[in-house]
């Protein structure tokens, strides 16, 4: 499996207990939603690694506990300890409206009602606002928050997203 068919799913943040179970930080809003899971792929330098769950549940609302069939002492479980998790991305669940994977929307035509503005050609996910990196027809890059409030609609037929942005944001 290569990373880019996979979406990122948490990081292990800790051991739980001797028995090598691990802690893991879920980047999603419904950690619950994961605690089914068969197997994760775990980020190793080797690439993506295939690890098959034993037992999931969540732990204190926000973490999962998962112990894996192979891991089953602390030296194991701390090897893996601030390695990050992936799934691959047909299990994530379908988005509707105007919600949207940061992933889902690179390439497409960003507007509002006046003008195209441009094509996203990334998505900046660090910091405390994540930002559309588009690029518009003149190869000029703006940099435009995401945030609920601009977005009017997201076309997915159209691979198309309309804002609505404040005046003088684009001339930044």
């Amino acid at each position: 499996m290569q990373k880019q068919d996979c979406f990122y799913l948490g990081t292990i943040v800790g051991k739980y207990s001797f028995k090598g179970e691990l802690l893991v930080k879920v980047d999603s809003d419904n950690p619950e939603d994961y605690t089914t899971l068969e197997s994760i792929f775990v980020e190793l330098p080797t690439g993506l690694v295939p690890f098959f769950i034993k037992k999931c549940q969540l732990h204190k609302s926000e973490l999962l506990r998962i112990l894996f069939e192979d891991v089953t002492n602390e030296q194991q479980a701390e090897a893996l300890i601030k390695k990050e998790l992936y799934l691959p991305l047909d299990l994530l669940p379908p988005l509707e409206g105007n919600k949207f994977y940061y992933h889902e929307v690179i390439g497409f035509t960003v507007s509002t009602a006046l003008e195209n503005v441009g094509v996203i050609r990334n998505v900046i996910d660090q910091g405390p606002q994540a930002l559309f990196e588009v690029e518009a027809p003149s190869n000029k890059i703006h940099l435009i928050p995401i945030h609920d409030d601009f977005i009017l609609q997201v076309d997915r037929e159209n691979n198309r997203i309309v804002l609505e942005l404040p005046e003088g944001l684009l001339d930044l």
